[in-house]
């Protein structure tokens, strides 16, 4: 390369300083940086400090730590505990790896360059290294911007030329410094690291939500600095932006947009967890023989996915929602859920029959529990999905079952700090249903929404209707959407309000009470069981009729596979 020496000298005029030298536990307010992005740090960096753990204290015994450097896309927020809804990437890394053999240590805080990291963190990292450990480093979001300002004083030299340099008067640090090339730091890294007798490893940086000419997911030049270096250095390299890259670019713009958060750089959960499992794949997948000594603390995860015989070449319908759906199902005196009676209108023959209701679940927590993954992750095109929820999701938020929504079909969301202590952002019913319909057409599969079974309420002597809340909500999401609807709520409630409603109740209360405790009990005798929402054997049969009246009404593709009478 060629040697280019450069001298900066920034002068203080009309600036007004403390005194005394500013610490980072001093700094200001958040400000909105040339990204557009503020900072979730900078007003308690001592508070963020003291929330990360002592570097080397999560060491057992004699193991080896992995340590993980970075900023705010690998741990957010000043705890780093979600309280902002944004999660950053190494909180999900962990999962990966046998706790009883490595710990992972997270050491990444938000704001931080490769610059400010080094001379602010590293040292302390640096000293609880020992040999046999690992260091990820992942950082240069924010890199770029004034080299010796006030409030920050993170920018580096952009490329890895080794003797480019800046120097001059720091007013963050209140002393002289030297600025160097990012790719210069990463060698200070890498050759600390192995001076400790550790092992380096550099990771690219994490996509941003932003698309090249192409309407690709762009690619960060961090990624060639950094591949550069490594192959320099002889270290391994794990390219995590194309990785998680290619990931966003086979979704939809709706979905890629929440991976992220806030803005284009952090992530939701979804994000962070799918940048997790990329860091995860680069190792896993590398040919690196570096890399190899490093399986050994990193078991195959047990990914739950449902195991469906397609040896017959019969599409599959998956069938979702909650207890109405899929029950005990056994007992001919009990409870059942209409999709095990599935195979009364179904032509088995035809289509495989996959029950992946849950009792008990809502949308928001069918789909955190990794039930709703289970079903995505074996869905194969030509497949058929029925999404029905919405008896559990009006439930508290916050609680121990945490499975209550946002009212309504639209994109809204909230961080809600649940019973238990921790943070999860939770969205509209509507939302969820649409992540689900997204899902399905992503695989190549069909969406089909159905409203939820009728209760066995009868206000004003006919059944219940709940066309002006979860009717009105999968209706908008219909129009939306343009997904396949089946309307098995108002299918089902004709059927019960031509066996049983009566055309008026009487002007007085008790008699007009007691009309309704008599519509009740008639129906409960026959279609329900223990409660007004859980169905008999027969009541199940009468939910599965209805959804063949809907699937032929619509002249539904899924219709194909029904039995011919």
């Amino acid at each position: 390369m060629t040697t280019r020496r450069k001298l900066l000298t920034i002068a203080l005029a009309a600036l007004t300083l403390n005194s005394a030298a500013q610490g980072f536990d001093n700094l200001p307010d958040p400000i909105e940086d040339v990204n557009k992005v503020v900072d979730n740090t900078p007003d308690s960096i001592a508070k963020a400090l003291m929330s990360r753990p002592k570097p080397g204290s999560t060491r057992k015994g004699t193991n080896p730590v992995m340590f993980l450097v970075g900023n705010s896309t690998m741990r957010n927020g000043t705890l780093g505990n979600g309280n902002n809804g944004q999660w950053g990437w190494g909180y999900y890394f962990q999962q990966y790896f046998d706790p009883e053999k490595m710990t992972v240590e997270n050491q990444a805080l938000g704001g931080m360059s490769t610059r400010t990291f080094y001379t602010d963190l590293w040292p302390a990292v640096r000293d609880a290294l020992k040999p046999g450990d690992w260091v990820i480093v992942s950082i240069g979001h924010n890199d770029n911007g004034e080299f010796f300002d006030q409030r920050r004083a993170r920018a580096v030299i952009p490329g890895v030329d080794m003797d480019t340099c800046y120097i001059g008067f720091n007013q963050r640090t209140q002393r002289q410094d030297t600025v160097y090339s990012y790719g210069r730091y990463l060698r200070k890294y890498v050759r600390e690291i192995r001076a400790k007798g550790a092992n380096p490893i550099l990771m690219s940086l994490t996509p941003r939500n932003a698309y090249d000419d192409k309407g690709r997911i762009v690619r960060k030049p961090q990624t060639e600095w950094a591949a550069y270096v490594a192959a320099t250095e002889g270290v391994p390299f794990i390219d995590l932006n194309d990785i998680s890259g290619r990931k966003l670019d086979a979704f939809s713009r709706w979905k890629v947009d929440y991976h992220f958060l806030g803005d284009k750089i952090h992530t939701s959960k979804f994000g962070a967890e799918m940048n997790a499992h990329s860091a995860y794949l680069g190792i896993v997948q590398s040919h690196d023989p570096h890399l190899k000594a490093l399986l050994k603390f990193m078991p195959t995860p047990q990914k739950t996915t449902w195991n469906v015989d397609r040896l017959s070449g019969k599409p599959v319908v998956f069938f979702t929602g909650d207890s109405t759906v899929k029950n005990a199902d056994k007992d001919d005196d009990g409870m059942w859920g209409w999709a095990s009676q599935a195979a009364t209108v179904f032509d088995e023959s035809k289509i495989q029959l996959v029950n992946a209701a849950r009792a008990g679940r809502s949308t928001r927590s069918f789909i955190r529990e990794g039930l709703w993954d289970a079903v995505y992750q074996a869905l194969q095109p030509g497949d058929f999905v029925t999404i029905q929820f919405g008896h559990n999701d009006i439930c508290p938020i916050t609680d121990q079952k945490a499975r209550g929504v946002i009212p309504g079909s639209q994109d809204t969301l909230h961080v809600y700090r649940l019973d238990n202590g921790t943070y999860e952002v939770v969205y509209s019913f509507g939302w969820y249903l649409k992540k689900m319909i997204d899902d399905c057409r992503e695989r190549g599969a069909t969406p089909i929404l159905v409203s939820l079974t009728p209760r066995n309420e009868w206000p004003g002597g006919k059944v219940e209707r709940r066309d002006s809340s979860y009717g009105r909500w999968y209706r908008e999401v219909v129009e939306e959407t343009g997904v396949e609807f089946v309307d098995m709520h108002n299918i089902s409630a004709d059927f019960l309000d031509k066996k049983f409603a009566v055309s008026g109740l009487p002007a007085d209360k008790e008699k007009a009470q007691a009309v309704i405790a008599g519509l009740k009990a008639k129906a409960g005798a026959k279609y329900f069981k223990k409660d007004h929402t859980h169905t008999s054997k027969l009541g199940a049969q009468m939910n599965a009729q209805s959804m063949a009246k809907g699937l032929k009404a619509n002249n539904s593709q899924l219709a194909r596979y029904l039995k011919k009478k």
